[in-house]
């Protein structure tokens, strides 16, 4: 069993910045995705565990960062430039640990954080 743990979450403006961070217990691959109201849930970012390997969304590729600290068990997510359509519940993710995965496919991901609500104003 691998728990998930958000935070940084929260309301800002256009063109701001904000850092979410995911808590993990596991040692696997990591993603990020999100879901906004009416829509499908959307990939935004992973990374493997050595953290040699990164992999990004088209729509925010450019302005989004994903990183982890390995001696704090912890993955981040630094979004920059944000814009109102980054408006969505954020959710961290992570797949049976030993199994491989396909970054963007939702499915893959077994363990799913609680989400955090990331809103960004005009």
């Amino acid at each position: 069993q691998v728990q998930l743990v958000e935070s940084g979450g929260g309301l800002v403006q256009a063109g701001g910045s904000l850092r979410l961070s995911c808590e993990t217990s596991g040692r696997t691959f990591m993603g990020w995705f999100r879901q906004a109201p009416g829509k499908e849930r959307e990939f935004v970012a992973a990374i493997s565990w050595s953290g040699g390997s990164t992999f990004y969304g088209d729509s925010v590729k450019g302005r989004f960062t994903i990183s982890k600290d390995n001696a704090k068990n912890t993955v981040y997510l630094q979004m920059n430039s944000l814009k109102p359509e980054d408006t969505a519940v954020y959710y961290c993710a992570a797949p049976k640990p030993g199994t491989s995965v396909t970054p963007a496919r939702a499915w893959d991901y077994t363990y799913w954080g609680q989400g955090t609500q990331v809103t960004v104003s005009s």
